[in-house]
């Protein structure tokens, strides 16, 4: 397999982290998005949507989002289980993880892609530059900033993880939105205790740090 990253982007991170904790050895190769690598003919030819995570599988499947490449991988890694091993885990994994990207990720990238100098006419991942909206990126600093002050009663409630007793792919999506969201200086508040406890163990993990 070939795992096209680009390591300061949160999405690859998403897969990066999957990666580690399934504990396969992919090979890795870096898309320097600044320089817009992702934008030139040969990796277009890749991914037309010129965006990254890219997973190429050895059979010659070609996947170009974090869902796909976790589904794949968690099909011929099934152990541990990041994904849910039962009914219930995997419904509730799904779960959180639309919920987290809906209101956490989706925002954050609505704050930071109209706001930050460096995304000036890339408002919008892909290939067409899109103009910043100043305005969106008020909405979704709102937005972002709800989601990090909830975080704990309504995502992490009584449980060590986000989806339950054991660590998932909810935890790793939660994780990335917490990191991402210092970006604009947004963090979990300082009461949410066990919201920070939580953060503290998963960014203690090794995959956490590549």
């Amino acid at each position: 397999m070939k795992f096209y990253d680009c390591k300061p982007a949160p999405s690859s991170r998403l897969v990066r982290m999957f990666i580690a904790e399934k504990g396969l050895d992919v090979e890795r190769v870096e898309v320097d998005l600044r320089s817009g690598a992702h934008l030139q003919p040969d990796f277009k030819q890749k991914n037309p949507y010129c965006t990254v995570p890219v997973l190429e599988t050895d059979n010659g499947l070609t996947l170009t989002s974090t869902q796909g490449c976790w589904r794949y991988l968690e099909a011929i890694a099934p152990e541990p289980s990041l994904l849910g091993a039962t009914a219930n885990e995997q419904a509730l994994i799904a779960d959180r993880v639309w919920r987290i990207d809906i209101d956490g990720f989706h925002a954050l990238a609505e704050a930071i892609r109209n706001r930050l100098p460096g995304f000036k006419d890339r408002a919008i991942t892909g290939e067409v530059g899109y103009a910043q909206i100043p305005a969106l990126a008020e909405r979704g600093e709102a937005r972002a900033r709800r989601f990090l002050d909830t975080f704990e009663t309504r995502l992490l409630g009584p449980n060590d993880y986000v989806a339950g007793p054991r660590f998932s792919a909810a935890d790793i999506i939660a994780f990335v939105v917490v990191e991402f969201a210092g970006w604009i200086k947004l963090e979990l508040p300082a009461d949410a205790v066990r919201a920070r406890d939580w953060h503290a163990r998963i960014k203690a993990r090794p995959s956490a740090a590549l």
